[in-house]
């Protein structure tokens, strides 16, 4: 794992998503390296060589560039993160994330975050002082068999339900990110779901090419056609519609 410790001119910057103003990436690359993952396109502003996954870059004035920032900006919606997990392993020991998070509560900018890791417990202190906050879980699938193959160093499909639990008990927002859609069984999903999510979004794989052969070598590449996903996204639908 090659790691550096960078300097940065901004840190908040548009974002095209719908529905959020701004994303905050307090690192570049991600430990996680699923296989999917479109963010590698960063490795070439990033001037790495190294294959995504390998390398993280470390905004060490991230806090600092962000409050300055901030006084300038509107109190619109902040998403961490866009091309990285914001909750990585790194997280643990530089807090980048959490040093973000104290800067936007004091301003009170409203806040979206998708992670797929249990290290967003942490901040849940944080989080339940935001008047606009919203927590979004990343789950792809209902079988971790799976998420194995595309996710491998990601936390379990049973270690999210549970951080999603334990979100909704601290009586904060949550979302669930079904996307890129992985092989699943629908039903079995939306139970697992039930009263745990405040919205699902559910998208497909939208980046084939990168797991085209895991696919083939795993033997289920009936599920990355378009009628896989529109079948079972009609599924999970009904099936979510009903808990």
């Amino acid at each position: 794992m090659v790691i550096n410790k960078i300097k940065v001119k901004s840190i908040l910057n548009k974002s095209q998503i719908p529905g959020i103003d701004y994303c905050i990436n307090p690192y570049i690359g991600c430990q996680h390296a699923c296989y999917y993952c479109y963010s590698d396109f960063m490795r070439k502003y990033s001037g790495h060589e190294e294959a995504w996954g390998d390398f993280v870059d470390i905004k060490i004035n991230a806090e600092e560039i962000l409050t300055k920032e901030l006084e300038r900006k509107p109190k619109k919606r902040v998403l961490i993160s866009s091309v990285t997990d914001p909750y990585q392993p790194m997280e643990k020991e530089f807090k980048l994330t959490r040093r973000c998070l104290k800067a936007l509560l004091k301003q009170q900018f409203p806040i979206s975050v998708l992670t797929k890791s249990t290290l967003v417990e942490r901040d849940i202190d944080l989080f339940q002082d935001f008047e606009q906050c919203e927590i979004g879980i990343t789950i792809t699938t209902d079988n971790d068999h799976y998420r194995r193959i595309f996710e491998p160093y990601a936390a379990s499909i049973d270690n999210r339900l549970r951080v999603l639990e334990r979100l909704k008990k601290s009586q904060i927002k949550t979302c669930v990110f079904i996307g890129p859609m992985l092989p699943m069984a629908p039903e079995l999903l939306a139970k697992r779901l039930k009263g745990l999510a405040d919205r699902v979004i559910i998208d497909k794989m939208n980046y084939l090419y990168k797991v085209k052969e895991l696919y083939k070598v795993y033997k289920f590449e009936y599920t990355s056609t378009k009628e896989y996903f529109r079948k079972t996204e009609k599924r999970l639908k009904e099936a979510l519609a009903k808990t």
